[in-house]
């Protein structure tokens, strides 16, 4: 991490800080994911089909939608650690329970507890960034956090499959009874020492000499002195703000891209060949390793030519053109694990460079509860998304269908990006030595 800071102050926090929130969100992309893996088998146990899954994965959008906005504002009052310690206690235990469901009305009620859980945390987190990285460093610990996406990937893949494979049986449980209890202790484990290790900001932090405490304070007051955006900070001003409507559709767009890798990638593995859970899990695996190095490249292009807008929009639809392609591999595992894991790059690619745009628009309040709603809208797409695909791919035997219904929603968003934001006129001036300012 010493390449992306130039200061002492932000080489230390940012040791003391990503690594662990970095921990803490991979935990999420697995909990929240993991019905994906566990549906390879509970779907004959509970005899459900395509469609009742769908139902259950989208039911988790449902309660997190509920929940995010207020969760964010209530963080403004509370600060991150008694915020971390409730969500992730929470979506912990009720992960665990999720291994007692014995029809679909009980994965539809924990989904959506599930949900309700975990609302708030990806853009508290965010927030939190807001409050320790002036804004020259901080799209870059943006970009650091969010490769706990495919990092769960890269850890939920094959301990998923070894988990359902390893542990068939034992005790009288089913392999997705484990899968459940099995990652739903961490979450717990970790907001327990979320409360005890972070600090709610630079102030109160005891590892910070008073000096590095002042030059946090004077970068962050500088960039509000600097600021350019359109706000005024007050969230009653983002409500207001058009801009924000049009990035929720382009998360939505995104978001429901997003899910239908994570969530149908082992189904549409299986449907071309694979075999075994394990098998799944290590293909899964693979394909998030090639999601990391991407989003890393394509995050170093965007950085050295300072532009994101494009950076995002290319990536959105080649992703989309891979939805389309994968029927004509339908008779391939190795043509649709290339496919899959160039969707996934682009996709993930998107989601360290998106929130860039919307941070360099809003600042206090509104930053707090703008970023919510933007994550709120866009998420709700991670409700619809889910149940759709399923629906439709039940209904028309096929679930090459839905895929190219969400591409061709992604597509749409892309060009929404392009149209309904446009790009900065200018860059604002940077000091010798400062890293570059995400627009």
């Amino acid at each position: 991490m010493e390449g992306t800071m130039d200061g002492d102050p932000y080489r230390k926090i940012a040791w003391r800080l990503i690594p662990f929130l970095l921990a803490c969100y991979a935990t999420a992309i697995i909990d929240r994911f993991n019905i994906g893996f566990a549906k390879l088998q509970f779907l004959q146990d509970l005899k459900l089909d395509d469609t009742a899954f769908g139902l259950a994965a989208g039911a988790f959008s449902v309660g997190y939608v509920a929940v995010e906005v207020p969760s964010n504002l209530l963080l403004v009052r509370i600060g991150i650690r008694k915020t971390l310690l409730r969500i992730m206690v929470l979506w912990g235990g009720v992960t665990v329970l999720l291994s007692l469901a014995q029809n679909q009305y009980h994965l539809y009620s924990l989904r959506f507890l599930l949900g309700a859980a975990e609302g708030g945390f990806f853009p508290g987190i965010l927030f939190y960034l807001t409050l320790w990285f002036p804004d020259r460093i901080r799209g870059r610990m943006t970009s650091l956090f969010v490769m706990a996406v495919p990092l769960g990937g890269i850890i939920a893949g094959p301990l998923s499959g070894l988990i359902m494979d390893g542990m068939q049986g034992l005790n009288g449980l089913h392999g997705w009874q484990w899968l459940f209890i099995i990652e739903g202790l961490p979450p717990v484990v970790l907001g327990v020492v979320a409360y005890c290790y972070l600090s709610d900001e630079p102030k109160h932090a005891p590892w910070l000499t008073s000096g590095e405490k002042r030059r946090v304070e004077a970068d962050l007051a500088q960039d509000r002195l600097a600021t350019t955006k359109a706000s005024t900070g007050k969230f009653s001003e983002a409500l207001r703000e058009p801009r924000v409507y049009v990035l929720a559709f382009v998360y939505l767009s995104f978001f429901c891209s997003l899910n239908t890798i994570l969530l149908w990638t082992p189904t549409i593995l299986k449907k071309v060949g694979a075999a075994s859970a394990t098998e799944i899990g290590w293909l899964t695996g693979t394909i998030s390793v090639a999601s990391a190095a991407g989003m890393v490249a394509i995050g170093y292009s965007s950085d050295r030519t300072m532009e994101r807008r494009w950076h995002v929009a290319i990536c959105g639809l080649a992703a989309a053109a891979c939805f389309f392609l994968l029927y004509l591999a339908q008779n391939s595992v190795v043509a649709t694990l290339m496919l899959l894991a160039a969707a996934s790059i682009g996709v993930f690619a998107i989601l360290s460079l998106f929130w860039t745009i919307p941070n360099s628009m809003l600042e206090g309040n509104a930053a707090a509860g703008g970023l919510a709603l933007i994550s709120a809208i866009g998420a709700f797409g991670g409700a619809a998304c889910p149940a759709f695909v399923g629906w439709l791919s039940v209904i028309s035997g096929n679930i090459y269908v839905p895929l190219g219904a969400v591409g061709t929603l992604l597509a749409v968003g892309m060009l929404a990006l392009l149209v309904g934001i446009p790009r900065p006129a200018t860059a604002p001036p940077r000091k010798q030595g400062s890293l570059p300012k995400r627009p």
